[in-house]
């Protein structure tokens, strides 16, 4: 079965999302593909990165607004073991950051790339908007940081990435996470584990039942 996961990666969801999905993934026994698609949850251009609480707190109403949304995905995310530290990230437009992951599935480390960059976002207070502190994420998992500098300064994967940003706006999909199994049962969000386990098996069956007709 191919499970598309439609995510940001810089959408606590989408972490805590993926993490769930290894998990139900870790006790189903079915044969799994998993494909990171791109989605964007703000495409305008982040001209200069600044903290995230700040960006926020204007978006949402104020600065307390903003503490208590990110203390609620704080907790969330550290029952399933991830460690968000929101005080550290900064705002970044993510485009160059997908692209990256597409140059990563063809060296066949999309799933590491994902994560690092979860991990740099979330945790470390990389701009993941920056082509530098990109390509030293990537070296970070074993790429050739001047080989991923040289790729992002260049125009390849540019008119990819923008095709699969348009792709999952023709899906519907308007909010992330979004998995897609079997390239036609949606889950949106980042389900508990047994909703998913419950959805790969449910999925499996109908597919399996749809074939032996």
């Amino acid at each position: 079965m191919e499970i598309e996961i439609y995510a940001d990666v810089v959408c606590p969801w989408c972490y805590i999302g993926k993490r769930r999905l290894e998990e139900a993934l870790a006790s189903y026994d079915g044969e799994v593909t998993v494909r990171y698609r791109p989605f964007q949850l703000d495409p305008s251009a982040v001209s200069e990165p600044r903290p995230l609480l700040e960006a926020m707190a204007a978006r949402f109403g104020g600065a307390e607004r903003a503490r208590q949304m990110f203390a609620h995905v704080t907790e969330v995310a550290a029952g399933d073991g991830l460690r968000l530290d929101f005080d550290r990230a900064v705002t970044a437009n993510t485009f160059e950051a997908h692209r990256l992951v597409s140059y990563a599935t063809d060296h066949g480390l999309a799933a590491e790339m994902v994560e690092a960059l979860y991990q740099a976002y979330f945790t470390q207070g990389v701009d993941v908007g920056s082509r530098d502190a990109l390509a030293t994420v990537a070296g970070g998992i074993g790429l050739d940081v001047a080989d991923v500098r040289r790729f992002l300064d260049s125009d390849q994967r540019t008119a990819d990435v923008t095709a699969a940003l348009a792709a999952a706006r023709d899906l519907g999909i308007t909010s992330v996470p979004t998995f897609v199994l079997a390239g036609k049962y949606a889950v949106s969000g980042a389900q508990e584990t047994p909703t998913l386990l419950a959805a790969l098996a449910e999925v499996e069956q109908r597919e399996s039942a749809a074939h032996s007709h």
